[in-house]
């Protein structure tokens, strides 16, 4: 990189003498930041559900508005999933700071529409779904071009450090995002949204005034086919996906659909035509070209696979904290978002101590012993957590979700340093976009693949555990039957929202001919989760061991790195020469 002292910076704003020193940390404080606000954006929503509902007066378990709750979940890592190699391809071309400033501003002005909706019902969920999208935008060009700023502002030896303290900022913010959430909706629904405004306007004014580009910008085609047909494809997968967790006809899920099948084959296909496209383009969006380089492949063959064993899971860890354990315990459907987010704590704590230490002592000892027992820490604490029962003693639960914290935080921070490091300055930008798609594909398909197992797991025991909990009430058969067969993922999505599926889905009339002990019977708190105990428990247990192997996996993908390879430019070169097509193939295939 180089530092040309004195003069205006990247958007004409006269800037005091370059001090490489100082900016590297002004910009690890300021990408920490928007990565930060970005990842917490992405969870707020999750544990707020129950509160947002209410405010726009809409019953997600009601037939047909289950669209809206997966709307909020999913339609913002869907978003950013589809758009970080584009923008990160975008920084590339225009200036990595130019597309990460403007994501800042696109991120703040469009968190405003969303806590100022005055309409209620579906055009209120709408609406939130909409401004989620355009928020989202902007949070894909802040994750998209922060590690490829960080990667020019600090020293190799120094990167694992940088980039382990943002990525797990990132990380960490999901979690954050759990407690943020249940703090702010029982005040109002409206702050969950609020809270990104004042945060933006601070991040956006700060990267104005003191972030420059380091790197020269190099004049490219964009790739408007290979963006078009990439994007329409990872769309159609992640939507199919989102499809198919939902009931279908008599199925408790739709796998079967036609529509899902047809999304998920033309996604793949277009998929295919993407990486055909890119193979023959002579400036690709998806450099495929840069998986030659071991390091970034196996590192993101890594941060995939660990991404799927860990995103599902935090949705499950908040089912069983809000629908279950916490009502089991004695508190109130009002409270169990703050305290499911507040059991969480561990979890945080675990990722913010492992974090920047294993980023430290990766740049001096390399990342291959970090990369590697990280994932086999976080498959122990799975296979540990698998043996706790449903209703368990806290103690052990949050030692585990502590076990777990620090198992991720050793693998994040020596991962992406050594994916950044491996790349050569040109296709940072790029290769930063790559590899936050993998990571964030990998939650979607996770939460795909968790409730998938959850079904399965409860459609066994489920419906024969209702139907006599309910007759033993005093339920009729006909009626107890009828409820017994309500979808697996309306009881999962009934549990995250802290509600009781039985009262929900008995008629009036039935209800008023219990007696009022039948009655304050099935619809006190614990009554719904004592009834699906023991399918959650089974169905739990099946979804925890399939996160313990997909972490071994993740151990195994760490393993295969070349731990010592790292981007070496060739002699006498200053990073951002203007090399042709022919060139960079050359160079990446030595």
């Amino acid at each position: 990189m180089s530092a040309k002292g004195a003069g205006p910076g990247a958007n004409g704003v006269a800037k005091r003498p370059f001090d490489p020193e100082r900016y590297k940390w002004i910009a690890l404080s300021n990408t920490t930041l928007a990565t930060l606000i970005a990842t917490i954006d992405a969870s707020i929503v999750l544990i707020a559900l129950p509160d947002i509902f209410r405010g726009i007066h809409i019953d997600p378990l009601q037939p047909g508005n289950t669209v809206y709750l997966l709307g909020l979940v999913m339609g913002f890592l869907i978003v950013t999933s589809v758009l970080v190699v584009s923008l990160g391809r975008l920084g590339d071309i225009y200036g990595r700071v130019r597309i990460y400033n403007l994501g800042f501003v696109v991120f703040t002005v469009f968190s405003i529409p969303l806590c100022i909706t005055w309409m209620y019902g579906a055009p209120a969920a709408i609406w939130l779904m909409v401004f989620r999208v355009f928020q989202a935008l902007g949070a894909a060009m802040l994750i998209a071009n922060s590690a490829a700023i960080l990667t020019d502002a600090f020293p190799p030896n120094q990167r694992g450090l940088a980039l382990g303290i943002n990525n797990i900022a990132g990380i960490v913010g999901t979690t954050i995002g759990l407690v943020v959430g249940g703090v702010l909706a029982p005040i109002s629904w409206r702050l969950v949204f609020l809270v990104s405004v004042p945060v933006g306007l601070f991040g956006t004014v700060w990267a104005y005034k003191n972030l420059r580009e380091l790197a020269e910008r190099r004049a490219a085609r964009i790739d408007w086919l290979g963006n078009l047909a990439f994007a329409a494809g990872l769309v159609l997968v992640l939507v199919g996906i989102a499809t198919g967790i939902q009931p279908y006809g008599h199925h408790d899920m739709g796998w079967t659909n036609p529509r899902v099948i047809a999304e998920l084959a033309a996604g793949c296909l277009l998929l295919a035509v993407f990486a055909y496209i890119e193979l023959h383009v002579e400036e690709p969006m998806f450099d495929l070209r840069l998986f030659r380089i071991r390091a970034f492949l196996a590192g993101n063959i890594a941060s995939l696979l660990g991404a799927i064993g860990r995103g599902g899971l935090q949705f499950m860890l908040v089912i069983w904290l809000q629908g279950v354990w916490l009502p089991l315990h004695g508190y109130s459907l009002v409270s169990t978002p703050l305290w499911a987010g507040i059991s969480m704590l561990p979890l945080i704590a675990g990722l913010l101590v492992a974090g920047p230490v294993s980023g430290i002592l990766s740049d001096r000892f390399g990342p291959r012993p970090f990369a590697v027992t990280g994932p086999l820490i976080a498959a122990v604490s799975m296979a540990l957590l698998s043996l706790l029962p449903v209703d368990f003693p806290y103690p052990a639960f949050a030692l585990l979700l502590l076990m777990f914290g620090i198992g991720n935080g050793m693998f994040a921070s020596p991962n992406r340093a050594n994916v950044m490091n491996s790349l050569p300055p040109w296709r940072r930008g790029v290769g930063s976009g790559m590899a936050a798609t993998f990571q964030n594909s990998g939650q979607v398909l996770s939460i795909g693949i968790y409730f998938s197992l959850m079904v399965i797991g409860l459609s066994g025991k489920l419906p024969e555990a209702m139907q006599s909990g309910l007759i033993a009430h005093g339920v009729p058969v006909a009626a107890a039957i009828r409820v017994a067969h309500i979808s697996p993922v309306a009881t999962l999505f009934a549990a995250l929202l802290g509600a009781n599926a039985v009262t929900a889905h008995l008629p009036a009339q039935v209800l008023h001919s219990l007696s009022h002990s039948q009655y304050a019977a099935i619809s006190s708190r614990s009554f719904f989760p004592h009834l699906i105990t023991p399918a959650f428990s089974g169905a739990l247990t099946l979804a925890l061991r399939f996160s313990f192997i997909a972490f071994i996996i993740t151990a195994a993908a760490s393993w295969l790195r070349d731990s010592t390879q790292q981007w070496e430019e060739p002699a006498g070169v200053t990073a951002p020469l203007d090399v042709d097509v022919a060139a960079q193939a050359a160079i990446l295939s030595r």
